[in-house]
């Protein structure tokens, strides 16, 4: 006990604990606007004629809630976790770590604001306009100063894999937010980009495809290199292997982003390269998640009885499915097909739901309980349940999205013997909607999940706060 409170004293737990908590509070708000939204695919007078409830204004809500609230979060909350217990000291500068979560959730807010009211910049993941910029760039540059001072204040040595992974995933979000964002101001809530016609395009999605590549991969592969090894109870399967993968993802994954261009006025060779990047890409991709799943070599056993570490393994499955899926749909013959199709929507959530949203969810499982004195979650059947319901909701959601896609796709392209094409446009909405009715099925499962975890989280907190456990003493176990 005199280790743990030695413990106590070193760490930081607080803005850990506000993250962890944000973050499952954040997910149900940004599903919930998910399901709403293919509520209205499926049944459009669901807007009720009310600008700011139409699909285009709560679209951008819907994914900057699930990308920079929910998944944002939880980085926030596994980076300050993992890089006080690998580093063994406390965090770097606790007003700004406390800074980090008052002003990420001041983002979070007016974002929550601003874009029903139609105040965007109309670029992909980046809507936000200009003041809220400069506010994401102060929470940045805090997130930074806190992370790499406790690197550079750490007792050990070594720089555990996680906290590489979590670093690079700081520094490329800097540079893409910084380029992208650039801006001229024509009022307070309206700029003009500081680029026009395809280089705008080119560097929307460089921006783009590495908000995915780095903030909802490489971050969350930091999450994958500390949960999954701590709730086996097994060695990472291989070090050497998980900086390879770190190197070749880092340097490969900068240069995919033309893929989201092809047949536009992008030049050739540039969606060529984009192309080719992508396809390498795959290798590295594959490489962590065999590091991550091979882990578990000697305690599969573990999976059957072990709900948290079924949603981190299961999570590696969709990373893998996703990142084949991805350099697959970026040759340019594939993505005639795919292009402007629902099978898009199905691939990105395939692997936002089934990657980022599952291993986000186990390793808060694992967080929650340590943070508030307690030896594991409230209910662990509630864990096993949250973890069927969503990933049947996963399924049902991505396989309608696929078969939708496809359909689209071939329906779009037919053409009778004269040259006319075979299909109306609306004929291939008509077709499609069964399909939104799937998707809407899936989403509303997922919800239901995310709900579970919320009762389950607050269950635990509530037994923390009443047991009167030294609560940063209990966390030092972990």
């Amino acid at each position: 006990m005199a280790f743990s409170n030695q413990q106590a004293n070193v760490y930081n737990d607080t803005v850990v604990r506000q993250f962890a908590i944000m973050t499952v509070v954040w997910g149900v708000v940004g599903m919930l606007v998910g399901v709403i939204i293919a509520a209205q695919l499926t049944w459009p007078e669901l807007n009720f004629g009310i600008p700011w409830l139409s699909y285009g204004r709560l679209r951008p809500l819907h994914t900057n809630a699930v990308i920079f609230a929910f998944g944002g979060c939880g980085l926030f909350a596994a980076a300050y976790y993992v890089v006080q217990r690998t580093c063994h000291v406390r965090l770097f500068a606790d007003k700004l770590a406390a800074f980090t979560f008052w002003g990420w959730q001041a983002v979070i807010v007016l974002a929550a604001i601003t874009l029903p009211l139609g105040y965007t910049s109309g670029k992909e993941y980046a809507e936000l306009e200009w003041p809220i910029d400069i506010l994401i760039t102060l929470v940045w540059v805090a997130f930074a100063i806190v992370f790499f001072g406790t690197i550079g204040t750490r007792k050990v040595k070594h720089i555990y894999v996680a906290n590489w992974f979590f670093g690079a995933f700081i520094l490329a979000v800097a540079l893409l937010h910084l380029v992208n964002s650039a801006a001229v101001p024509a009022g307070f809530w309206k700029s003009y980009s500081a680029y026009a016609g395809v280089q705008d395009a080119m560097v929307q999605w460089w921006y783009g495809h590495n908000a995915v590549g780095f903030f909802l991969t490489a971050g969350f592969l930091g999450m994958m290199y500390y949960f999954i090894p701590k709730q086996a109870e097994r060695p990472v399967y291989s070090y050497r292997l998980s900086i390879v993968h770190f190197w070749a993802l880092i340097f490969t994954y900068m240069w995919a982003g033309p893929h989201h261009l092809h047949y536009t006025a992008l030049p050739d060779w540039t969606q060529s390269v984009g192309m080719l990047f992508s396809l390498i890409l795959l290798a590295p991709s594959w490489g962590g998640m065999i590091n991550g799943i091979m882990t578990l070599s000697g305690a599969w056993h573990k999976l059957r009885d072990d709900p948290i570490l079924r949603f981190l393994i299961v999570s590696l499955s969709f990373y893998g499915m996703s990142t084949f899926e991805g350099p697959m749909m970026s040759i340019k013959t594939v993505n005639a097909l795919s292009h402007y199709t629902d099978w898009t929507v199905g691939h990105v959530h395939s692997g936002a739901l089934g990657w980022v949203g599952l291993v986000t969810m186990g390793s808060m499982y694992y967080l929650i309980p340590r943070l508030f004195g307690q030896k594991q979650m409230y209910s662990v059947k509630a864990i096993e349940a949250h973890f069927w319901i969503a990933t049947i909701g996963i399924v049902i959601y991505i396989a309608a999205m696929w078969i939708a896609g496809v359909m689209q796709g071939l329906m779009w392209r037919a053409i009778n013997p004269d040259g006319t094409l075979t299909y109306t446009f609306v004929e291939s909405v008509k077709a499609t909607y069964p399909f939104y009715v799937l998707r809407l099925l899936g989403g509303v499962l997922y919800l239901g999940g995310m709900l579970i975890m919320l009762w389950n989280v607050y269950k635990t907190a509530m037994v923390g706060r009443t047991t009167h456990v030294n609560i940063p003493a209990a966390a030092a176990h972990a």
